[in-house]
């Protein structure tokens, strides 16, 4: 196989599925152009957040639900409004009553084989002897691919319903007794696979013996959408986001102002994936750079559009920012101890704490007797950080602040005076930089300032790195 491209389709853009239909799985194709491609879809909007938890909030759903078990039945009367959700997204998608009725029946059998499961297990952990904790992971597991299922039963059966030789791929390992690893459950899936006549529709979610969600969590479609591409032997792999990987948050900077960046690299999109704006999951990049295969980031409502480019090897011919891009509700632990000078250790002690609480790091920096982190995570994993710190060293100071996170990434930044300018630039916006991070890759500038100023700071590092610097008669970086 190769010739064809694999590409991912997110739960934003298939939510909208009507314009996923005449945008990107159909379009204007006709005949053999409907082929030689392979669509991994994510769940629609909205449903794995039911399924586990909100995320951005945090607030349970089934999953959440059922792990805290406040209430026995309270689980269960969520899994039924996710069972009634589902089918109201079949009512929108299927106008006719048959194709409907066979959408419903894949939802009730999903559904209602999920709950005899979740009532099995919590019946038999009442025992005693089995501990639910040991088995949350694959309760987590089987929820998640419920919605994962449903959007791609969906799309393989509408495609079906135009006359298109639409395959539905399913990866969840419903009802199979085989223990596969992630890559023999895609290569047994495709082995009987014809490129050029059938159009697979796969589940983003992947049953394997690895344990998907233990090792990824929800990044878990971007991983099967970068597996297959890698073994399949993709050309390239595309991503149809709901957005433009712009040259900033248009929401913020004002849409008239960015510009799609058009081309950029790996190194890049993963400096974006440290802040939680991923181009791509920084372990499904991996596999795809490994292997030169593109990555193409485009936005599934412009489909004439070229979208972004992203592979390893481009590095920008002429030194520039290609974007402003930020991360709110940061935490930064400082560390003083005036012991530390001339000792060695501390940075391993502090550091085995923050996994302990899975807090993730985005930068640190340090000097003769401070250490300070950077990490997200919650106020309650924040305060038992820090509690932990305390005791470990007694003699210690350990303070936290809320701060945002500013960064001014590109492809190609080895050019005299960009930090300057940049400092320059928020300086002269009355912005107080409390930290400020680059490395000798010359990828990146980070810079940390108060939560009130995360705004006004990438509007301002924007205009002046980036606005000043694409108009038809640039002016060079290093004199902006």
């Amino acid at each position: 196989m190769n010739g064809h491209t694999v590409e991912k389709i997110g739960g934003t853009s298939m939510s909208r599925f009507q314009e996923a239909l005449d945008n990107i799985l159909v379009g204007h194709r006709k005949g053999q152009e409907l082929y030689n491609r392979i669509f991994v879809v994510s769940a629609y909007g909205g449903v794995t957040d039911m399924l586990l938890e909100h995320k951005k909030s945090g607030s349970p759903g089934v999953y959440g639900l059922y792990t805290g078990a406040e209430s026995d039945w309270a689980w269960g009367d969520l899994l039924n409004k996710v069972g009634e959700r589902m089918c109201e997204i079949n009512t929108d998608i299927f106008e006719d009553d048959l194709n409907r009725q066979k959408a419903d029946q894949f939802v009730r059998e999903r559904i209602e084989g999920v709950r005899s499961c979740l009532i099995d297990l919590h019946r038999l952990c009442s025992y005693g002897h089995f501990q639910l904790d040991e088995h949350l992971i694959t309760v987590r597991e089987m929820l998640a691919a419920i919605g994962e299922a449903h959007s791609a039963f969906n799309t393989a059966l509408r495609l079906q319903q135009q006359g298109i030789n639409a395959h539905f791929i399913d990866l969840t390992g419903w009802r199979e007794l085989d223990n596969l690893t992630l890559d023999e459950r895609i290569k047994q899936a495709f082995s009987s696979i014809d490129l050029e006549r059938e159009l697979p529709i796969v589940t983003g979610y992947p049953r394997c013996k690895e344990g998907t969600m233990q090792t990824y969590d929800r990044g878990y479609s971007e991983i099967t959408f970068s597996k297959v591409a890698v073994l399949t032997e993709a050309r390239e792999a595309i991503i149809h986001k709901e957005y433009h990987l712009s040259s900033a948050d248009p929401k913020v900077v004002g849409r008239d102002k960015v510009e799609p960046i058009g081309r950029t690299n790996y190194d890049v999109a993963d400096q974006l994936s440290n802040l939680g704006m991923e181009a791509i999951h920084p372990r499904a990049a991996k596999g795809l750079r490994q292997r030169d295969i593109p990555l193409r980031v485009k936005n599934a409502f412009e489909p004439e559009h070229a979208g972004t480019l992203i592979d390893g090897n481009y590095k920008s011919d002429t030194p520039c920012v290609e974007i402003i891009a930020g991360r709110k509700g940061v935490f930064a632990i400082e560390f003083f101890e005036q012991d530390m000078v001339g000792s060695y250790g501390y940075d391993t002690q502090l550091l085995n704490i923050l996994e302990k609480f899975k807090l993730k790091i985005l930068a640190k920096d340090t000097n003769a007797n401070t250490i300070t982190h950077f990490v997200a995570g919650s106020l309650e994993l924040i305060k038992r950080t820090t509690q932990a710190m305390k005791e470990r060293f007694p003699s210690a100071t350990v303070s936290v602040c809320k701060v945002a996170f500013i960064s001014a990434i590109g492809s190609n930044m080895n050019v005299p005076g960009l930090l300057s300018n940049a400092a320059s630039a928020l300086a002269k916006a009355s912005i107080n930089i409390l930290a400020l991070h680059q490395s000798m890759r010359q990828v990146d500038m980070q810079f940390v300032v108060d939560e009130k100023d995360y705004e006004s700071a990438i509007i301002y590092l924007h205009e002046h790195l980036i606005e000043r610097c694409s108009m038809p008669a640039p002016v060079s970086l290093g004199a902006a």
